[in-house]
């Protein structure tokens, strides 16, 4: 009874803390858009997680993973609720993942309320393919599950086997900070507690570098 009155404590956590759908979700992106967006990294493959944490509590509210793979540089955010318009989607797979982009994202969920906890690891070229392959075929994920669905992915490749699936989002990062050429920062950042914000401001600044590279 304790560990099952503890499960659903975290689950209710993390619906309350934004491991969520979004409200407003764009339709998938054609295959079309997909490849007119890949960007490709150009450095050392790797991975990178993402802990979403709760200022307050300290618990962990969100987790998502960047992969740098030779092929391109993607995020699977399962469930998550950072969506522009600007940056392509497929069943929580974002892509065409450019320095700017990669900042936006972070820093939109950075604000007053949670800090970011980044992680990032070098792997193989193929590790990262492989990494890029099963969240391509994972399919959207359900509310509250983005760590179950993070963590199982990482568990199942090589080099990871000491990556547990957990519905935990600081069990997880903290797991990954034990293995050996991670490195680590947290973002903070005083923005007002609303994402909206930081999509907009985005989205905006986006359509302005089209209109003028027209």
């Amino acid at each position: 009874m304790f560990y099952r009155a503890t499960f659903l404590a975290g689950l209710a956590a993390l619906t309350l803390a934004g491991c969520t759908t979004p409200a407003m979700r764009y339709p998938n992106a054609t295959p079309e858009e997909v490849a007119a967006a890949r960007y490709v990294d150009g450095g050392p493959p790797a991975l990178t997680l993402y802990t979403m944490i709760n200022n307050r509590s300290d618990a962990g509210a969100h987790s998502s993973l960047m992969i740098s793979a030779p092929s391109q540089r993607v995020i699977f955010d399962p469930a998550g609720s950072v969506r522009a318009r600007n940056v392509p989607e497929v069943d929580d797979v974002l892509y065409g993942v450019t320095p700017e982009v990669e900042r936006f994202y972070a820093r939109a969920h950075a604000r007053e309320t949670y800090r970011v906890r980044i992680q990032r690891i070098e792997v193989s070229p193929e590790v990262a393919e492989r990494a890029l392959k099963m969240v391509q075929a994972h399919g959207p994920v359900s509310q509250t599950q983005c760590t179950v669905a993070t963590s199982g992915v990482l568990s199942q490749l090589p080099g990871f086997e000491g990556v547990g699936r957990t519905w935990f989002p600081n069990k997880l990062a903290d797991e990954l900070a034990a293995m050996p050429g991670v490195t680590e920062q947290v973002l903070r950042e005083q923005d007002a507690d609303d994402k909206t914000l930081a999509i907009a401001a985005f989205e905006q600044r986006s359509g302005d570098s089209d209109q003028l590279s027209q």
